[in-house]
C-alpha cells in the first residue's frame, strides 16, 4: 500500500490496516489518523511514535507486554502474529539448538522477573547470538533503562513494519 493510499483511509481502515504496525496496539494508528495527511513515511512513524510517547505510563507499559518473548512460549505453541514470526524467522531465533533454547528460555524469564515484560529488540540485523548477548548485556540495566529502551526498539519495529508494508 502507497502512502498516498494511507492518507486516502477513513479512520477505521487506517486503524485496521496500521493496526499491527505497534504489536497489537491499534490505538496508536487510531490516534495518529487525524494527523494526516502524512508527508512521508518518516513523517507516519514519526507521529506514530509521538503518540506512543504521550500515551499514558499504563498504556506504554501495555505496549510493551503485548510483545511476545523471542523464541518464547507463544513462537512454540505457532501463536506469533505474522510479523513477529518473520521477523523472529529472519534472525534465526526458530532454528536454535536445544542449548540457545534453553539460554533463552533462562533469559527471558530472568529478564521477565526483573522488569516486569518481555525483552524486547529489533532483530534486523542481528541473529541468534547477538540477540542472547543483547539479553545478557541488558539485564545488568536498571527498570527505567530498560523501559526506554523498550519503547526505542518498538519505535525501531513499527519503522521496519512501515517500510515493510509500503515496499
Amino acid at each position: 500500500m502507497t502512502l498516498d493510499q494511507l492518507n486516502a483511509l477513513d479512520r477505521a481502515a487506517f486503524t485496521a490496516q496500521l493496526g499491527g504496525i505497534f504489536e497489537h496496539s491499534p490505538w496508536v494508528a487510531e490516534r495518529a489518523w487525524p494527523q494526516r495527511p502524512f508527508a512521508s513515511l518518516d513523517a507516519l512513524h514519526a507521529a506514530m511514535s509521538a503518540v506512543v510517547a504521550q500515551a499514558s505510563s499504563a498504556e506504554q507499559f501495555a505496549l510493551i507486554r503485548a510483545h511476545p518473548e523471542l523464541a518464547g512460549k507463544a513462537a512454540l505453541r505457532g501463536e506469533l502474529t505474522d510479523d513477529s514470526r518473520r521477523e523472529q524467522h529472519g534472525a534465526g531465533l526458530d532454528q536454535c539448538s536445544a542449548e540457545e533454547y534453553a539460554r533463552l528460555h533462562q533469559l527471558n524469564s530472568d529478564y521477565s522477573t526483573k522488569f516486569g515484560f518481555p525483552f524486547i529488540i529489533a532483530v534486523r540485523g542481528h541473529d541468534r547470538s547477538s540477540i542472547i548477548a543483547q539479553m545478557a548485556a541488558r539485564l545488568g540495566n536498571t527498570r527505567a533503562a530498560e523501559l526506554a529502551e523498550a519503547l526505542r526498539q518498538i519505535e525501531r519495529i513499527a519503522q521496519i513494519r512501515l517500510q515493510a508494508m509500503t515496499a
